[in-house]
This record gives C-alpha cells, sequence and structure tokens, in this order.
C-alpha cells in the first residue's frame, strides 16, 4: 500500500502518552487509525477514530472489532498497547490483585488478537505490534508481577509469531524503557501494604519518578512502533530508545553476576 493508503490500524491505549503518539506517527504515516480507550474520548482533529474498548472484556472487545471492520472492512495492523504498572513488594499484592494486572497486560492482549486474527488470516497479511518493556528482558524488584506480565508477553509474542507466519502475518515486539508519559501518576499501589517495605518502595517510587522525567519522549517509542509495523521483514524484537538498547545489550553479554551487581546499584539495594 501506498503512503496515502497504508491500511487499517487499531491502536489500544491511544488516549494519552505511548499510544496516542504512535496513532499519529501511524496516521502521518497513511494508516487509516483507529485507537481506544477505556472511558469514551472524541474523535480527534488528526483525523484520528477513538471508540472506547475494555480490554479485559470479552464482549467490549468483540463489539470494538466489528465495528472497525464494519466501518473499514479491514485491519492490517494491531498495536496492544493499553496497559497498567505496580510498584510494591511482590508479597504486598493479593492474588486477585495479580490477576487483574495479567488480565489487563497479558490477557488484555490475547483477547485484542485473538479476536482480529479472523480478518487478518482471511487478507492473508496483518502485523500485530505488542508493546513490551524492558523488564520483559530484566528483573525488577519492587516490579516483580508487573515484570512478569511484560516477561509472558515476551513468550507469548515469539511463539505466536512462528505460529502465524504461514498466514502472512507477523507478530513483533516493541520494548522501550522509561518513557516521560502519566504512567507513574497511574500505577497501582499495593493492596496489602506491609510496613517492612515502606521505605523501599517510598525508595522506587523516587526513583521512577526521577527515570520518567529524564526518559525518552512517547514519539521516540511511536518512531519504534511505526518501524516495527512497516518493516518489510521485521525483526522479532526492537528495542526503543537510547536506554532500551542498552539493557538489551548488556543482558545478551554481560556475565550474569557482573548485571546482577549492576541492576542491584543501579536500583539503589544493598549489593
Amino acid at each position: 500500500m501506498n503512503k496515502t493508503n497504508s491500511g487499517v490500524a487499531l491502536v489500544t491505549g491511544a488516549s494519552s502518552g505511548i499510544g496516542y503518539a504512535t496513532a499519529k506517527a501511524l496516521q502521518n504515516a497513511g494508516y487509516r487509525v483507529v485507537g481506544t480507550s477505556r472511558r469514551a474520548a472524541s474523535g480527534r482533529a488528526d483525523g484520528i477514530t477513538m471508540l472506547t474498548c475494555d480490554v479485559t472484556d470479552d464482549v467490549s472487545v468483540a463489539k470494538l472489532v466489528d465495528e472497525v471492520l464494519g466501518k473499514a472492512g479491514r485491519i492490517d495492523l494491531l498495536v496492544n498497547n493499553a496497559g497498567i504498572g505496580l510498584i510494591g513488594g511482590a508479597e504486598e499484592s493479593s492474588t486477585a490483585q495479580a490477576q487483574a494486572l495479567f488480565d489487563v497486560n497479558v490477557f488484555g492482549v490475547l483477547r485484542m488478537t485473538n479476536a482480529v486474527l479472523p480478518a487478518m488470516r482471511r487478507q492473508s497479511s496483518g502485523r500485530i505490534v505488542n508493546v513490551s518493556s524492558v523488564l520483559g528482558l530484566i528483573p525488577a524488584p519492587y516490579s516483580a508481577l508487573y515484570a512478569s506480565t511484560k516477561h509472558a508477553i515476551e513468550g507469548y509474542s515469539e511463539s505466536l509469531d512462528h505460529e502465524l507466519r504461514t498466514f502472512g502475518i507477523r507478530v513483533v515486539l516493541v520494548e522501550p524503557a522509561y518513557t516521560r508519559t502519566s504512567f507513574e501518576e497511574n500505577l497501582a499501589k499495593p493492596d496489602q501494604l506491609l510496613d517492612i517495605y515502606d521505605s523501599a518502595r517510598a525508595g522506587m517510587n523516587a526513583t521512577m519518578r526521577k527515570a520518567i522525567e529524564a526518559g525518552d519522549a512517547p514519539e521516540v517509542v511511536a518512531e519504534t512502533i511505526l518501524k516495527a509495523a512497516t518493516a518489510a521483514v521485521p525483526r522479532r524484537r526492537y528495542a526503543a530508545g537510547k536506554m532500551a538498547k542498552q539493557v538489551s545489550l548488556l543482558r545478551r553479554f554481560v556475565p550474569a553476576s557482573a548485571f546482577d551487581k549492576s541492576l542491584r546499584k543501579q536500583n539503589e539495594l544493598p549489593v
């Protein structure tokens, strides 16, 4: 498809941050873009159509995909961006809270993917970009549950890509590091706080705020997503931004003991 008609793109979590920057980048590249948010958002003047969708609800997801297919006739690109975070000691979250986190970050991706695959198979083409994180590659003290969701997305995406290639569909990962968005403001709090973790939790929240302030602009991640979406022969994963690329290289080539020591130092934990 040419620059003025690159196809139909569906971007979840597109009301702000990485999702909105991605929707804009795709629209500028010639895609007809539909973005989603959990709460109603008006259509934007730049041509992005906003629809409501709760990725934790099967009916909501099916309704969204049916509406897009009814209006556009096809879906060429799905960007699974919707997600939530959580900072705290792993034992400070109940099983129910952990399940709720996985319901958005993992099963939300699964629901959206399963909903668009029949249309993509009929087209014999399609691209699915799953927004992961460098925390899908490395340990994340006091973000153990969030990191677990991203590790799950990594394994799911790589495996699914092998299953779908014969249908002309590719699945790729984009792995940002810290990004200047409202992510930190929307972090969930553990639902069973323990005094023993108060100091470490407060320190990790402060570290997160500083890292986000110094992080990449959402547009950096959006441009990486656009690259992953349009590559003729896509790689399995794309690091988004300088820090993400450094972390990816270090994880692959630095000895485990040295990496462990560096990670504890970066997170201000006793070495």
